[in-house]
């Protein structure tokens, strides 16, 4: 084997469906797709693909509710921030969803790659690399209350376990969950771009 051979880094990019190359540790604007997204997303199972049912319960659904949720918190809510909350789980279209007990395991290396991507979705998008903090915050907010549906609905937790871990959401009409197959996510996701999209 060569020197060369040695000292050559291990592969850092993800070859997506679109044609794309796409460099994990320095994530080009240029090289984010919405309908690799889209497809990436309808095909990662939430909670490790421990839910009832015969579909697992994909990150695109999880990030059609957490949009949804965002609107009716804030209603009249401007548009790039609603975008912001369907894209908020977005980086996990080629990383995967990391559950998150494991996620505060890995720590520091896997955030900065996370956050990484995510700064290159919103720079392809239109939106600031970085969110306002009151943003991220009711993003967040969302995205504990449909973690807080999914987790009792399709999880196995108790409600009172539920509560511990994700708080009971506040402010919200509570929903039924009926998980979608990846085909219906994929399409409902990108339809839900593109709607948002034209109206910025």
């Amino acid at each position: 084997m060569t020197a060369t051979r040695k000292s050559a880094q291990p592969r850092a990019w993800q070859r997506m469906l679109s044609g794309r190359r796409l460099d994990l540790l320095d994530p080009s604007p240029i090289d984010i797709e919405i309908d690799d997204i889209a497809h990436g997303l309808a095909r990662v199972a939430r909670w490790n693909g421990q839910t009832l049912g015969p579909l697992p319960f994909n990150v695109a659904q999880h990030s059609l509710i957490v949009e949804d949720f965002c609107a009716e918190l804030k209603p009249g809510w401007p548009t790039k921030w609603r975008l912001a909350a369907l894209l908020h789980d977005g980086p996990e279209f080629v990383i995967g969803d990391m559950i998150s007990p494991f996620k505060a395991q890995l720590g520091g290396q896997y955030k900065i790659i996370e956050r990484r991507l995510q700064q290159a979705i919103h720079l392809r998008f239109g939106l600031p690399a970085d969110l306002p903090a009151n943003i991220e915050a009711l993003i967040k907010r969302a995205d504990r209350a449909s973690a807080f549906f999914e987790a009792t609905q399709l999880a196995g937790f108790e409600a009172a376990e539920a509560r511990k871990f994700f708080s009971a959401p506040r402010g919200l009409q509570p929903i039924t969950l009926k998980t979608m197959t990846a085909t219906q996510a994929q399409r409902a996701f990108l339809a839900r771009f593109d709607a948002l999209i034209k109206a910025l």
